[in-house]
């Protein structure tokens, strides 16, 4: 096979497989087993709790549902398995519509869920929907706000892929969401001071020995 040919059909799988990629468990429910409480997603490099209404059981509302401030609240103060820096998915740039592709939501809909357009979550989808739970046919949050008007911000309504505007003090779901991987913990700079102190150490020890 001439070279360019076989460099198009490497380029061509790898660009299939990077848009087919499955999602990837994190934060095991228990020790060793299969299930998770997040998902990494790892072409939009997002981590998803796997329960998308853990609202619902953190004393919110009677079905999860709640004002933006207190969903914004909610999602930046959960702590799973220790880890935290969650939030609510973003939109950029905030338009109305369908496949919007600045919207961290509508890409989870759409690409990652296989969810179409004017469909209910839960009737249209693809395997990775078994992976969530409590996903609600409704309207959620985003964590951006409508610059033309301050008491209103963006939500996404997974009843039929649209993205569109409601009054902060409206009611909807929240989904909390994790940038990166949170597999990928650094190492906390304290830790590197404290290696390369003792490298230091040893090298010093060395030295006087010569």
């Amino acid at each position: 096979m001439k070279l360019w040919k076989l460099t198009l059909a490497a380029t061509a799988l790898a660009l299939s497989t990077s848009a087919n990629s499955a999602l990837v468990g994190r934060l095991a429910a228990t020790e060793g087993g299969t299930d998770y409480q997040a998902y990494y997603d790892d072409v939009a490099d997002l981590t998803w709790l796997a329960d998308a209404n853990a609202a619902q059981t953190s004393g919110y509302d009677m079905d999860g549902s709640m004002e933006w401030a207190t969903a914004n609240s909610w999602a930046s103060s959960l702590t799973i398995d220790g880890v935290t820096g969650w939030r609510l998915a973003t939109t950029d740039p905030a338009v109305y519509g369908y496949n919007q592709s600045g919207s961290e939501m509508s890409n989870l809909f759409y690409n990652v869920l296989g969810a179409s357009t004017g469909s209910l979550i839960p009737t249209t989808y693809n395997n990775n929907y078994d992976l969530f739970s409590n996903v609600q046919s409704d309207g959620y949050w985003s964590a951006t706000e409508y610059s033309q008007a301050t008491e209103v911000a963006w939500y996404f309504g997974t009843h039929n892929g649209y993205q569109g505007t409601g009054v902060k003090s409206d009611h909807y779901f929240a989904w909390a969401v994790q940038s990166g991987d949170v597999s990928a913990v650094p190492i906390p700079a304290a830790v590197w001071l404290f290696g390369s102190g003792l490298i230091g150490l040893a090298g010093l020890a060395r030295r006087k020995k010569e």
